[in-house]
């Protein structure tokens, strides 16, 4: 699985070791879930890591080959990591869901003028943020030179990953008050 070191993504997080037997703490850093099932392969700084267990309601992880507290904690605050094309390989999208590296990238048009191109997606709390560069004929009008957008149903209104655009509605208001 060498193709994991090339457009590879954060996904979880390993947490603590919880008791005697290699479970970890796991902090889930994606939508889906459904991913992190028994044999499931991720990439992380300590290489490869085949899931033996997932417990979402306790969000606990156990790895194959990880059988004590003490090989648990040498995988503490280690990131787990998959590619596009795993991703899109193992999760079927519901109509009008989109993963956010489809996202990334795409313009931010309000009306008629371009506001700025999103860079990540943020999550705070529940709700996640398109964090918008700001066009540059813009910044040169005093603009920040990036903004948050929540992403809700009242300011974005329509996205096409294929056109690579995201229609908006209010964004610009948010910027101006930025």
């Amino acid at each position: 699985m060498s193709n994991l070191k090339t457009n590879r993504f954060q996904v979880a997080k390993l947490g603590k070791a919880i008791g005697l037997f290699g479970e970890m703490k796991f902090h889930l850093k994606s939508d889906f879930p459904e991913q992190f099932k028994a044999g499931a392969i991720f990439d992380s700084r300590r290489g490869e890591l085949v899931i033996e267990s997932y417990n979402p309601e306790r969000d606990l992880i156990k790895f194959k080959g990880v059988n004590s507290v003490e090989a648990a904690k040498k995988l503490t605050n280690v990131d787990l990591f998959t590619t596009e094309e795993k991703t899109r390989q193992d999760i079927q999208l519901e109509a009008g869901q989109h993963f956010w590296f489809d996202i990334v990238g795409n313009s931010v048009i309000e009306g008629e003028l371009l506001l700025g191109t999103v860079t990540e997606i943020e999550r705070l709390g529940t709700t996640d943020y398109l964090k918008v560069k700001t066009d540059e004929s813009l910044i040169s009008k005093k603009m920040p030179n990036s903004f948050l957008i929540p992403y809700l149903d009242n300011f974005v209104l329509e996205v096409s990953t294929e056109d690579k655009v995201i229609k908006v509605q209010g964004a610009f208001d948010i910027l101006e008050a930025s």
